[in-house]
């Protein structure tokens, strides 16, 4: 968190590499959604956008999370995943870096015929962008956020929430609430955060399903085994503190390496979220600095 407006340089270097990732994001972003149809395939649809932000000079922040119906998070193809999209709501997230700064943002594409979830989404995250300025609370933020949701008819997801992006950190303080709370933290100057409602036809809370494809460097650590050793050479030195996905590893059996990791500790899974069956989920993120006067959204379509 920025200690004071004048401490703040909004033009150094780091902030103009998270507006670098922004805007590579927001033409990947669009591209990529433009590609989701019925019968499109999930893994090249998400090979597409993570190779496009490398053609651009960025690296992807983590895998691109392909969500669909009840899932709302941690959801990315496998290694040689076959999925195809069907008549179903999809949210795809995205992120980019650029030498470690980020920006994250979202979208549903709607081929379920429920528009109006979608919208929810958007409407909510535009009413938070409304109000945010330096001195704000979080909580009025996601006052602001409930309040849109409930206008639809439909019920923001409680247990997700937007976030801080900090260097090589793609979840940090403060986060941002999608309903109101009380004790919400304070926006200043300098901030850079993700905004994130959720909506959903459902109950409004997640649950973890058993499906694991991303992951993360939890700590250093020591493995005997060949093929561990070698994904923990490449996610310490490529990935460092930043999720990735098991199909990103280049080693041999790279599901065997990762088991091993995992059961040292080394690595966690992100167990994909989701929820009730027969319910639908829809997102919208943008990524926004906090500037004196409001804010800027680094991921807005140029």
């Amino acid at each position: 968190m920025a200690e004071s407006d004048e401490d703040v340089d909004l033009e150094s270097e780091q902030y103009e590499k998270h507006r670098e990732a922004g805007e590579i994001l927001a033409q990947v972003r669009e591209e990529t959604a433009d590609r989701v149809e019925v019968g499109a395939s999930h893994l090249e649809i998400a090979e597409y956008a993570e190779d496009r932000i490398r053609e651009l000079g960025g690296k992807p922040a983590f895998p691109v999370n392909i969500s669909i119906d009840e899932e709302a998070a941690h959801a990315t193809p496998s290694i040689d995943d076959d999925s195809t999209f069907g008549e179903e709501m999809v949210n795809l997230d995205i992120g980019v870096h650029v030498d470690g700064w980020l920006a994250d943002t979202a979208i549903t594409v709607d081929l379920s015929g429920n528009p109006e979830l979608a919208e929810a989404s958007e409407q909510a995250l535009e009413a938070a962008l409304d109000v945010i300025e330096p001195g704000v609370n979080t909580g009025d933020i996601g006052a602001e956020i409930e309040d849109v949701i409930n206008g639809y008819g439909y019920n923001p997801v409680v247990n997700l929430t937007g976030h801080g992006l900090g260097h090589w950190e793609q979840h940090t303080g403060p986060n941002i609430p999608n309903r109101a709370v009380s004790q919400g933290a304070t926006l200043e100057v300098g901030d850079v955060v993700a905004i994130e409602p959720f909506a959903t036809d459902g109950g409004g809370k997640v649950t973890e399903g058993a499906s694991e494809e991303i992951f993360a460097l939890e700590h250093e650590g020591s493995v005997r085994n060949r093929q561990a050793r070698d994904a923990l050479d490449q996610i310490s030195a490529e990935f460092r503190t930043l999720p990735f996905a098991t199909r990103w590893l280049e080693t041999d059996r790279p599901e065997m390496a990762l088991r091993r990791l995992k059961r040292n500790s080394i690595v966690h899974g992100y167990p994909v979220l989701k929820e009730d069956d027969g319910h639908l989920v829809s997102q919208k993120e943008h990524t926004i600095i906090i500037t004196p006067d409001g804010c800027e959204v680094t991921t807005k379509s140029r």
